[in-house]
């Protein structure tokens, strides 16, 4: 059996996240009218890294770390849900990232964007995973 992670251990990664937000927004290309989401972070790179995109990926990476926290600290058994199979959080964290995937792709090729009503769409849709799968 594992033993729980401390509050002071979690704190600390909290902190971490949120230092690591600090610091992609300081380094967040600027306008006259602030921060540009979508202006590239690395001028000349090989790849379009703006805002958006670190916040996806830091985004992600706040999930994988709550998860592994919250299986460090309240281990679960896999439970049966609508679908018949044993999932964990873990599992069910992937199925609702792969259809959200799937969910906004649908949404830009059938509604274009802007893709608020996509993104709660997706929002519904994880929530049902985590509930009902």
């Amino acid at each position: 059996m594992t033993r729980p992670i401390n509050r002071t251990a979690i704190i600390g990664l909290a902190a971490l996240m949120l230092a690591i937000l600090a610091a992609l927004f300081a380094v967040a290309p600027r306008s006259d009218d602030g921060i540009s989401f979508t202006d590239p972070m690395i001028q000349g790179g090989w790849m379009a890294w703006t805002l958006v995109t670190a916040l996806f990926f830091w985004i992600i990476a706040c999930l994988l770390v709550t998860m592994t926290v919250l299986a460090i600290n309240y281990p679960e058994t896999p439970r049966t849900g609508i679908l018949r199979i044993e999932t964990t959080r873990g599992d069910r964290l992937f199925i609702s990232l792969l259809g959200s995937a799937f969910l906004a792709t649908a949404w830009l090729a059938v509604f274009g964007p802007p893709v608020w009503f996509g993104l709660i769409l997706c929002l519904i849709f994880s929530a049902a995973v985590f509930r009902w799968v």
